[in-house]
């Protein structure tokens, strides 16, 4: 599925739509350069999941954790040197555990990742304008 988001609030409204689909355990990996929209997606997906505190990018604390209807677990790579890093965190245990976790720049620890991942490339276009590529085993047919 592709999709073009033109604002900050179509892309929060596009997180908020994919997260109403989502179950305990589910895993996202989120591509895409500097100020693509990943933070912003994420927001949606929190709302979703009726988390009302801030969700801000955890580009520096690694692993934000916010209670909602399940738990879920916002995870930024951009720091992490490989799979290593993110093992000896207990990353490993958030992904397979019983949340859901959106995890940023996920291309760094791609083997970690569980086969059933749904995969969102998000590139900035024109104006600000984002395009958003999600693939999933199961997502294509619930939406």
């Amino acid at each position: 599925m592709e999709y073009i988001t033109r604002t900050e609030d179509e892309t929060i409204a596009l997180g908020m739509r994919i997260g109403s689909v989502l179950t305990r355990g589910s895993v996202l990996a989120l591509e895409g350069g500097l100020a693509a929209g990943k933070t912003t997606f994420t927001k949606g997906i929190a709302q979703s999941l009726g988390i009302t505190e801030p969700v801000t990018s955890p580009t520096y604390t690694i692993i934000s954790e916010y209670n909602g209807i399940y738990p879920l677990y916002h995870i930024d790579c951009y720091r992490l040197e490989g799979e290593e890093d993110a093992i000896a965190i207990g990353m490993d245990e958030l992904i397979y555990g019983d949340g859901i976790c959106v995890i940023e720049w996920s291309e760094r620890i791609h083997s970690l990742l569980p086969e059933y991942t749904i995969r969102i490339v998000m590139k900035v276009l024109a104006e600000g304008e984002r395009n958003i590529k999600i693939t999933g085993p199961e997502l294509e047919a619930l939406l």
